[in-house]
């Protein structure tokens, strides 16, 4: 009692100080979400990219589910405005891991008053359990922050969890693109199929003509990480310093 009761005078005065809703979703939506993506065959899913178990920054009561080195994460910036690394890796699921969605946890003013300050808290958490991953605190997936409907929460989980088992895709790669997936490697004249389920989606991408070649460089998070692809297939793998260092 005592208890429930401290955490009713916390919140209220969370919510007195300004901490504002951070969902631009309204409830029945909300709802509606939770119902569709956690019950139902829609709910069992599978991993896109093969992806680390790191810690969730301030928060030892969970576990951030991220296909990016904990280096590269970027959820979460310290006072000076540079992103916080959520601590070691302590665990990699493989792409096509099974995964459930359990609960779906929006950004709600009463529901950022209970997150972990030191916690991306302003953004919708996925609770998943992802199948072979040693027991511990509840894995997270963390989606981007105001998200305006249902088709862009789904969109956005989407790009993480496929509905349908990637493991026929896979199964058409060279047996050395399929164990580098599974290292989170990338290898010269890999598929660019395969480097996204190794290393994940980029965070942007530069095309480029010449003649009838297409050419790609895929720049991961922090610029330090870079994939060249012509026509498809890498030619060259860039795991140097960032950019602005060079």
């Amino acid at each position: 009692m005592t208890r429930r009761l401290a955490l009713l005078v916390l919140v209220s005065g969370v919510l007195a100080t300004g901490c504002a809703s951070q969902t631009l979703l309204s409830a029945e939506d909300r709802s509606k979400l939770q119902q569709d993506l956690t019950t139902g065959p829609t709910a069992a899913r599978y991993l896109r990219a093969s992806s680390y178990i790191t810690p969730f920054f301030g928060d030892a009561s969970k576990r951030l589910l991220t296909p990016y080195p904990p280096e590269e994460v970027r959820l979460l910036n310290d006072t000076k405005g540079n992103p916080i690394n959520p601590g070691a890796v302590q665990a990699m699921a493989p792409a096509g891991t099974k995964v459930r969605v359990l609960k779906v946890e929006f950004p709600t003013a009463w529901v950022m008053a209970e997150r972990v300050l030191y916690s991306p808290r302003t953004q919708p958490w996925v609770y998943l359990d992802v199948e072979g991953v040693p027991a511990g605190p509840p894995v997270i997936l963390v989606l981007p922050p105001q998200l305006k409907t249902k088709e862009e929460v789904k969109a956005e989980l989407d790009r993480h969890l496929a509905e349908h088992d990637p493991a026929p895709k896979m199964a058409k790669f060279q047996a050395r693109f399929q164990e580098a997936i599974k290292q989170k490697k990338v290898l010269e004249y890999m598929p660019e199929g395969a480097v996204e389920m190794s290393w994940g989606p980029p965070d942007r991408i530069r095309r480029t003509l010449d003649g009838q070649q297409v050419h790609q460089e895929w720049i991961y998070p922090g610029e330090k990480r870079r994939v060249f692809i012509t026509d498809g297939l890498v030619t060259r793998v860039d795991e140097g310093t960032p950019a602005a260092a060079k």
